[in-house]
C-alpha cells in the first residue's frame, strides 16, 4: 500500500509525495504528457529527440550531469507513445539538488543550433543502428504501420523516418518544447523519508514560480474497426524465420486490458508457460516464443511472436501459434494456472513497492493514465478475474479478421530454395 499526498500548484504542476521511512535515498520523477502520439505525422520522433535534448544543459546550468554526480545521484529517461519520463535517485539530504535541476530545465532548456544538430546526429545514428542495421530491428516499425492506419500509434517512438529529425528546424523544435514542456503538462513525484507536506513544500519552492503554457489538449483520430486480416512477409538478412501475430485490444483503463495482460502471462510468463511448454519443449518447433501487450493508453496491441526452428514451414508455425490461442477460447484454464499468474503479478507489485524509484514512477504513471485508485487497486482487479472471463476475452480478441501477421523470411532460405 502506497500512501501519498497530492497538490496541484497554481501553474498547473501536479505534485505527488510519499514518505518512505525505509530508505536513505530519494527519488524524483517527472512525467511529461507527451509521447509519439502527440507528434505531427510529418515531424515524427520529436518526443524521443527531446529525451536527448533535455540532458544538453540550460542557460543557467550548462552541464546537467555534473551537479548530480557531485551529489552522488543517478538519472535517466525514457520515451514511449504516450509520455516521457525523467527520473533521478540520490541521497535524501541532496533532494533539493534534483528539484533545482528539474525545475531549471522544465522551461530553461538551451536549445541552440549547435546542441540541436549534435542531438539530431545522435538520434539518426540510433535509428540506423538499432532499427535499420539490426536483425529484426524494424519489427516495431513494420508491425505498427500494418496494424494502424489512422491513429498515431502507427509509428514507433523513434519516428517514421530519420528524415523527419534531419529536416527539423530550430523553430519547430522550440515550438514543441514550449507546447509540451510546461508545468501544466507535467507530473512531479517525490519519494523520500521526509513528511509529504514537506516534500510538497519543496516542490512549491522550486517549481512554484516556473511559468509555462496552458496544458495542450491534443485530439487523436480513432482507429477504424479492422475487418480483414493483414499480412506482411519480408525477406531480410535474419538468422531465422520470425512470426509475429498482433491483435487489437482495448485501452489501458479497460477491463479487457487486465484480461489480455493475464492471458499474455498464461501464454508466455516463464519457462512453464503454455507457449514455452508446447511449442519449444514438446513440439521443438520454436527456439523462443513470447506474448505481451503494448500497454498503451489508447486501444493497443496483443502481440504473440516466435522464432521458428529449421525443418518447419511458416504455415506449420502459424498453425501451431493459432492452436494455442484457440485453447484459451475453448479449453479449461485450470485453477492452478490462473493462481500462478495472479501470484506472480501480486509478487511483482509488492517487490516493486520496495524501491523508491519504482514508487515515484508509479505515482506519476497512475496519475498520468487518469486513475490513482489503480496505484493500490490493481492486485484486487487481477484477483477478481475468472477463467470464464479469460475465455470470453480470448474469443473477443483473437479473431483472424482483427489480426496483423508479420513474417521475417531469411534471405538465405530463399537462396537455398533456389539452389544458389
Amino acid at each position: 500500500m502506497i500512501e501519498y499526498k497530492q497538490k496541484i500548484l497554481p501553474n498547473g504542476l501536479t505534485v505527488l509525495a510519499h514518505r518512505d521511512r525505509a530508505s536513505a535515498m530519494a527519488a524524483v520523477n517527472i512525467i511529461y504528457r507527451v509521447g509519439a502520439r502527440n507528434e505531427n505525422p510529418s515531424r515524427t520522433g520529436f518526443a524521443h529527440l527531446f529525451e536527448h535534448l533535455m540532458f544538453r544543459g540550460t542557460r543557467d546550468i550548462p552541464d546537467f550531469d555534473l551537479p548530480l554526480q557531485m551529489a552522488c545521484g543517478e538519472n535517466n529517461a525514457f520515451t514511449n507513445n504516450d509520455y516521457t519520463d525523467y527520473y533521478i535517485t540520490l541521497p535524501k539530504d541532496n533532494l533539493e539538488i534534483a528539484l533545482w535541476l528539474e525545475s531549471d530545465r522544465m522551461t530553461g532548456l538551451d536549445i541552440s543550433p549547435v546542441a540541436l544538430e549534435a542531438e539530431k546526429r545522435v538520434v539518426i545514428e540510433e535509428y540506423n543502428q538499432r532499427y535499420l542495421n539490426q536483425p529484426y530491428g524494424d519489427h516495431w516499425l513494420l508491425l505498427r504501420d500494418m496494424a494502424y492506419k489512422v491513429h498515431p500509434y502507427r509509428w514507433a517512438t523513434i519516428g517514421l523516418t530519420p528524415d523527419h529529425i534531419a529536416d527539423a528546424t530550430l523553430d519547430e523544435v522550440k515550438a514543441f518544447y514550449k507546447k509540451y514542456y510546461s508545468p501544466s503538462n507535467a507530473i512531479l513525484s517525490i519519494v523520500a523519508d521526509i513528511p509529504e507536506v514537506e516534500a510538497i513544500g519543496l516542490a512549491e519552492k522550486w517549481f512554484g514560480e516556473v511559468e509555462g503554457e496552458p496544458a495542450p489538449h491534443d485530439l487523436f483520430p480513432a482507429e477504424p474497426e479492422q475487418t480483414e486480416a493483414r499480412r506482411l512477409e519480408c525477406m531480410k538478412d535474419v538468422p531465422a524465420v520470425a512470426i509475429t501475430i498482433a491483435f487489437k485490444m482495448a485501452g489501458r483503463l479497460s477491463r479487457q486490458h487486465y484480461l489480455c495482460d493475464l492471458m499474455s502471462d498464461l501464454l508466455a510468463g516463464g519457462s512453464s508457460s503454455r507457449l514455452n511448454h508446447f511449442l519449444v519443449k514438446e513440439k521443438k518447433m520454436f527456439s523462443s516464443v513470447n506474448a505481451y501487450i503494448s500497454n498503451d493508453l489508447d486501444p493497443g496491441l496483443f502481440i504473440m511472436t516466435g522464432h521458428l526452428l529449421p525443418g518447419f514451414s511458416i504455415e506449420e508455425g502459424e498453425k501451431a501459434m493459432w492452436e494455442e490461442l484457440e485453447k484459451l477460447k475453448n479449453e479449461e484454464i485450470t485453477d492452478y494456472e490462473l493462481e500462478k499468474v495472479k501470484n506472480k503479478f501480486e509478487a511483482g507489485t509488492i517487490f516493486g513497492e520496495i524501491n523508491v524509484m519504482n514508487k515515484a514512477m508509479n505515482l506519476g504513471y497512475y496519475n498520468m493514465i487518469g486513475d490513482m485508485s489503480l496505484l493500490n487497486g490493481e492486485v484486487a482487479i487481477f484477483r477478481s478475474v475468472t477463467a470464464d472471463e479469460v475465455a470470453r476475452a480470448a474469443a473477443e480478441v483473437f479473431v483472424p479478421e482483427r489480426s496483423s501477421t508479420l513474417v521475417y523470411v531469411p534471405e538465405k532460405m530463399i537462396r537455398d530454395a533456389n539452389g544458389k
